[in-house]
């Protein structure tokens, strides 16, 4: 797996920040929460993955290049 770069990372932080409210698109994972579910933002590791705190208790993270979800607003 290749890791983003820094400046990618840094795009990832301002477009997901801490705080934001976000909606799962797409995740491969067993584990993974329904599609829909909403989360709000607790950071973005040095490898890009968007780490949520989503509203049915998961708190696994969007992984950069693999998963997907979408920024709904910056309101807890």
């Amino acid at each position: 797996m290749r890791f983003p770069s820094r400046e990618v990372v840094e795009g990832i932080r301002k477009r997901y920040p801490v705080g934001s409210r976000v909606e799962l698109v797409s995740m491969d994972d067993i584990q993974a929460p329904p599609i829909g579910t909403k989360g709000t933002v607790k950071g973005v590791d040095d490898i890009g993955s968007i780490m949520v705190s989503w509203d049915n208790g998961s708190s696994l993270s969007i992984a950069y290049g693999e998963d997907s979800c979408r920024r709904i607003s910056d309101e807890r």
